[in-house]
């Protein structure tokens, strides 16, 4: 049998401890995650970066994910249907809702961004397509753990991190907010992952009537949910997303939901 690799198994390691979590990392950071030396560590990064995988932030010196890894993976999301058919529908949420949408995708025990529309404003916003976010906490790992069986399993078998006051880690009350999910149509997300950030995702599905995806928005509390009562979302935000997120499932061939 042959063996793998070790160098490319170290960088693939490397190139999806970038992808996930902290958007920039230092070496330490690297190097202590993936059990390697820092020179090791050095060597591939410096090697990642030579090919454009990798770039490094000239002030801090920390790394993220560089311009040419985006380009190989946006070639394979030009040609994946639920992206293709969601750019028209994506696009016309964020003008109407002035917010970022997402679409995720189940992967890997997460939620992989396979599509990302900037809020239509003029600040400064970083793209975050093949990123990953946690099923158990986000709008849209919610919504998949709530209509995908597959997505269900692994976020029950999930270590479901804490990573605010207000998330959810425990299995009956994380089963409630799953069933509560199901009952309306959409999840909710209000500072359950990152404090002062809300959102909101609706399921997205095939011609089979299956779940391949969410859609949703996210931006700051104080926009999303309404003044007069904290933590409840905005009406109009949660209609504008589950209309989008029928939209691009009749795209599918899903029919009326």
């Amino acid at each position: 049998m042959a063996r793998n690799i070790q160098s490319l198994e170290r960088a693939a390691a490397m190139l999806r401890l970038l992808a996930g979590g902290e958007r920039r990392l230092g070496l330490s950071d690297i190097a202590s995650s993936l059990d390697l030396a820092k020179g090791t560590a050095h060597g591939i990064l410096r090697t990642l970066q030579a090919e454009g995988f990798v770039e490094q932030d000239e002030t801090s010196g920390r790394y993220q994910l560089g311009a040419e890894l985006l380009r190989l993976g946006t070639t394979y999301l030009d040609v994946h249907e639920l992206r293709a058919r969601a750019l028209v529908w994506t696009d016309d949420l964020a003008r109407s809702s002035g917010e970022s949408v997402h679409l995720g995708v189940l992967h890997q025990h997460g939620v992989l961004i396979v599509h990302h529309v900037f809020r239509p404003d003029d600040s400064r916003q970083v793209l975050e397509i093949g990123a990953m976010q946690p099923l158990h906490c986000t709008a849209l790992g919610k919504v998949l753990s709530a209509y995908d069986p597959v997505a269900h399993s692994e976020a029950l078998e999930s270590d479901r991190k804490a990573f605010t006051d207000r998330t959810v880690c425990e299995l009956e009350a994380f089963e409630q907010l799953l069933d509560v999910t199901r009952a309306r149509g959409y999840a909710a997300d209000v500072e359950e992952t990152w404090e002062g950030v809300a959102s909101i995702a609706a399921p997205i599905h095939d011609r089979r009537r299956m779940p391949v995806g969410a859609v949703g928005i996210t931006g700051a509390v104080e926009r999303l949910c309404r003044p007069d009562e904290e933590g409840a979302l905005r009406p109009e935000l949660i209609a504008a997303v589950r209309d989008c997120a029928r939209a691009v499932s009749r795209d599918l061939g899903a029919g009326r939901f």
